[in-house]
């Protein structure tokens, strides 16, 4: 994941994975990373990354096309 890079980040991992849903249908390639700690999953994220070349239009993607 190097050159990727964090367009989205939420604690619900239902709208972490509407957001890739979105951007996949759009052409742009997203994966889901589990950012929660590992045992009780009170405490982390779900983050979104894209390619760092499409990161600008999965950031307009996301803020025009998706609402929660």
């Amino acid at each position: 994941m190097e050159n990727w890079i964090r367009v989205f980040e939420d604690q619900n991992q239902i709208r972490a994975e509407i957001v890739k849903g979105v951007l996949e249908e759009k052409g742009v390639p997203a994966v889901v990373l589990n950012k929660k700690e590992s045992v009780y999953q009170l405490h982390g994220t779900y983050q979104v990354l894209v390619p760092n070349e499409q990161a600008l239009f999965a950031l307009q993607l996301i803020q025009n096309e998706i609402e929660f």
